[in-house]
């Protein structure tokens, strides 16, 4: 018998499938791919944007620090590999930049963070107008960049500032806040720590709410006070709760950009007739805005993610060994 003799035969032999069966397995099917599919559908769009929004931008980066590119003939590339970054291991200014960040970053979030704390514990306290005070401390994160560092700028003013005027009362001489070497580190971070304490106390708080109240009840009993209790009970709970904004605070001290830059109207990207006060973030921005350096900007730019990797990677590796 032929092939085509056989295939009619089987067909033929083969059993009638109800048409309302056929139907209802197709159904069955169809529903189970929806059920499989739909967790996919519905985190797609997070993956989509963050492709088009996050993962692209850092691949381009990564692409244009390999070449010398100006920012006004971006078309007119030459590949230059790996110099820009080793361009970077003799670059004063870069070092400069560092330093400053890595001093302006300390000045800020150690304060900031200890602040905080204290604020967190003041507000988690049986006190009237306590959500009066909890939108108070929300207030100055509120408040924008700009806004908030022009009147840092007066505040901290040589002549008619309100800092030298408090210290000319108990016979000070006027510090010059936007030239100093320190004074000008000083009064950036100063403007960090105004903004972001409030934020972080309001982290502490929620946190501090979540640890049970046996805990403090059960200290109160053996005989605690209320310092060894906050730091027996309290510090612990907050572990957490610190390594978050930790972690937020680095990061942002490695990005401080807006504070340095409009903190003195005349010094700009430079960070003041000697760069006193000058981060990564405002180099960055004078290498490829100021300078039209694309691929140097770029490769700033990695130098800062790269930083900020080893940094975590340092002390990841420093918690581990502290563990064992």
């Amino acid at each position: 018998m032929s092939p085509v003799a056989e295939e009619v035969v089987e067909r033929a032999l083969a059993p009638v499938v109800p048409a309302g069966r056929g139907r209802r397995e197709r159904r069955e099917r169809l529903g189970r791919l929806r059920s499989r599919s739909a967790p996919y559908v519905l985190v797609a769009p997070f993956f989509v944007l963050f492709a088009a929004f996050g993962l692209f931008p850092l691949v381009a980066t990564a692409w244009t620090s390999l070449f010398r590119v100006e920012l006004t003939a971006p078309e007119a590339r030459e590949w230059v590999g790996a110099h820009n970054y080793a361009r970077l291991l003799t670059d004063e200014f870069f070092w400069n930049a560092l330093a400053n960040t890595v001093l302006i970053g300390v000045l800020a979030t150690v304060p900031q963070l200890l602040l905080a704390l204290g604020v967190a514990h003041l507000l988690d306290a049986r006190l009237r107008g306590r959500l009066f005070f909890r939108v108070a401390a929300l207030a100055p994160y509120a408040t924008s960049v700009a806004a908030a560092t022009l009147v840092f700028a007066l505040f901290y003013g040589r002549d008619q500032g309100m800092v030298n005027w408090a210290i000319g009362l108990v016979g000070l001489d006027p510090v010059d806040w936007q030239n100093g070497p320190w004074a000008s580190k000083f009064a950036v971070a100063s403007i960090v720590v105004w903004r972001w304490t409030g934020y972080n106390a309001l982290i502490y708080l929620a946190a501090m709410q979540t640890i049970p109240h046996e805990l403090y009840e059960a200290a109160a009993l053996d005989g605690a006070g209320r310092w060894r209790r906050f730091r027996h009970v309290t510090v612990p709970g907050l572990r957490p709760a610190l390594a978050f904004t930790g972690l937020v605070s680095t990061i942002g001290a490695v990005q401080l950009f807006g504070e340095p830059l409009l903190f003195s109207s005349g010094a700009g990207a430079s960070g003041g007739a000697d760069h006193q006060y000058q981060t990564l973030g405002l180099y960055l921005y004078e290498q490829g805005w100021v300078n039209l350096h694309l691929g140097r900007a770029a490769a700033i730019a990695w130098a800062m993610l790269l930083l900020l990797v080893v940094l975590f990677g340092l002390v990841r590796l420093a918690r581990g060994r502290g563990v064992r």
